[in-house]
Formats: structure tokens, sequence, C-alpha cells
């Protein structure tokens, strides 16, 4: 097992064309890293770095305590399983699960004692005399990562495995992911353009765009204090709802003006902008879908007024889209918490009245984007 240090590491194709941007990240030994962001931000390219797959532009690479920038991916102790599966079509599921290990030279009874414990792990014990073409999509994957397994890497790099996988069988991999974690107990780099693994999964999360290092943080760090609007609005489903808002400071005191209201900022978040003396400013003002509720006390401050455009019914959940002084909002709320006279559910038209606590909205500066309240 081993730490995984990423300094200022650097990507360059020709042409001048910056993939990766002096990337720094210390990997805990046994830490579960999940590498999340939009297509072409970065994610992969800094994982094949990290395997040897693609040269290192400029910075450090660590596996342990050993600098392998030089090294020869086969020669780093790393153990990638790709998107496509990668597997053999000519070899069966038990020669795929042992190739790398005959080219090692390691014993018969050693290869089959350590493919039948993986086999075991991946629940595939039925499938080691068949063919790839003869398995799933979800078996393919399995076995990919079998392959791995047995290796008994000190890093394992996973690039995007569940992309090709349905919905459902997706959500059943990923369950399996984190019970092999559980059982191999190793170092984790996880590549993903879907938040939700990213959230399931990672012990921490890194959020990249163009390149770029958003935000490294817990799952919950990052979805209750996103450090900008980026990450603000890509962690979330649906995403974060976004206004165009005043920060407005009387003395020492703040409010904000937003949906043609104005009220005070809550103690915590004043704190905050009075240790930074921030003054008046644009901002944009952030609430997340699920901490908006309905408001029938239309003497709690604030409420605001809209008429409901879309309602989508989610079985547990419904998803309000309304309308609010000419801006959509989007509103979830749990439907066994929905008063008796929307149990019938919501027509387009209806006037509802909405709220939400000062503990849960985000402020980000209009021209910078980063959030006010870090």
């Amino acid at each position: 097992m081993a730490t995984v240090t990423l300094k200022e590491l650097k990507k360059v194709y020709d042409g001048n064309v910056v993939a990766v941007q002096a990337f720094d990240l210390e990997i805990a030994d046994k830490e579960f890293i999940v590498l999340v962001g939009p297509s072409g931000c970065g994610k992969s390219t800094t994982l094949r770095m990290v395997a040897g797959l693609e040269e290192i532009t400029e910075g450090e690479l660590y596996i342990g305590d050993r600098l392998v920038n030089n090294v020869a991916p086969k020669d780093r102790d790393i153990a990638m399983v790709f998107q496509n599966y990668a597997l053999y079509p000519h070899m069966t599921v038990y020669e795929n699960m042992a190739f790398a290990l005959k080219l090692r030279k390691e014993p018969k009874e050693v290869i089959r004692q350590k493919v039948q414990q993986a086999a075991e792990i991946l629940d595939i014990t039925d499938y080691l005399q068949r063919k790839p073409k003869a398995l799933s999509g979800g078996q393919r994957q399995r076995v990919a990562i079998g392959r791995a397994i047995v290796r008994d890497p000190q890093v394992f790099l996973m690039d995007e495995p569940l992309s090709n996988l349905d919905a459902k069988l997706r959500n059943q991999m990923r369950a399996e992911i984190i019970k092999l974690r559980q059982r191999i107990d190793t170092t984790f780099i996880y590549v993903t353009h879907d938040q939700t693994e990213a959230m399931t999964l990672g012990d921490r999360i890194v959020i990249m765009k163009d390149g770029f290092v958003k935000q490294i943080g817990t799952p919950q760090e990052v979805f209750n204090h996103p450090a900008n609007l980026f990450v603000a609005g890509f962690i979330g489903s649906p995403q974060m709802n976004f206004f165009d808002a005043d920060l407005i400071r009387e003395g020492d005191n703040y409010k904000v003006r937003v949906l043609g209201r104005e009220f005070w900022l809550d103690e915590e978040r004043q704190g905050i902008l009075r240790s930074k003396d921030m003054d008046s400013r644009r901002v944009k003002f952030g609430v997340r879908p699920e901490h908006i509720v309905l408001c029938h006390d239309l003497a709690l401050e604030p409420h605001f007024h809209a008429t409901v455009d879309i309602s989508e019914m989610m079985g547990s959940s419904v998803h309000l889209h309304v309308e609010s002084e000419g801006q959509e909002v989007v509103i979830i709320l749990e439907t066994i918490a929905l008063p008796d006279v929307y149990r019938a559910g919501f027509r387009h038209g209806d006037p509802i009245n909405f709220t939400f606590g000062g503990n849960v909205i985000h402020l980000f500066d209009a021209e910078t984007e980063e959030s006010l309240l870090l």
C-alpha cells in the first residue's frame, strides 16, 4: 500500500495545449480519491500520468517515497481498470485474470489461488471458463477489476469504469466497488464525470475544470461549502438555484436584496463577512432546491411569491419549477411532508409562497465567482 503525491503536475500537448495545470495533491495510504469534472477537464489525463501512459510535462509524481516520473508503467506497482474493459476476447475469464501473473512467471498454484480469491470477492467464480463475449457488461467489468486485484498493486486506478453500463447496473456496480474497497483496503484513484459516483465513493473529491483544480474536499464539504460558483453548480442534482443579487452593508450588518425582497443575513454569515471587512457589492446568490420549503406564514421573512410552471412527480419527492420575479426557481419537496391541499399535486399556474433558512444560502462574488463565505 502507498501514498501518492502529485507536485505541480502539468501536461502540455503539442501546440502549447495545456491539459492539466500545476496539479497538487497528497493522497494518503488507503484513501479513495475521486477526480470529477466535465468532459475535457483533464481528469483522465491526470490519471494517465499517474499510470505512466502519458508523459509528465512538468512536476513530480511520487508513489510511496519513490519518484516515478521516468519509471515504466509496468514497474510502478499500479493496476488500472479502463472504461472499455480491455479484455482479451480469445482468452477465458480465468486466462484474462491470470495473464499478468503469468508474465511475472508466478507459480501456477499461486496464480490459481489469487484468481480464485479475486473471483470469489467479485462473485464471478461460475464464469471463469467463459469467454468475454458470453458475459454481460457488468460481468465483464467485474473481470476487468478482478484482473487488477490479482496483481495486488499499491494503487488502483479506475478510469470511468461504469460509464458503459446502464443506470440500474451502474448503481449495482457502485455498491460493489464500495464493498471491494472495504475488502482489499488499498489506495484508489477513481475518475468519473458522474457526481453521484463521486459523492458516494470518494473519501475526498477533486473537482476539475479546464485543467484546473477548483476544489478538494470531502463529499460533505464540497456540497455544504462550495468554494466557487462552478463547484456549487456542478455538485448537486438538480443544481443549485442562482440569482443576481446585491449584498448591502449597513454599519457592521449585512443584508441581501434578491428576487425583489431584502432580508438580513443570519449571524454566522454576518460574522464571516465582518471578519473580511466586506463592502457592498453585486453577488450571485445561491440556494439548493432541497433547502427551499413552502411558506404559509407570510409574516415570515424572507418569503417569496411564485407560480407553478412544471411539476415533476419523482415518487418520494416532487420537483417544482416555479417562476418568481421573472426567474425560474427549482424546489424539491418531500411528498410525505406535503400539506393536504397539495396531495393531489400541483397544477400549472398555481400560486405558492416559499422560503428558506439563512443558514443554507451561498454568496459568490459576481466578478471572481469565488465564495464570500469561506
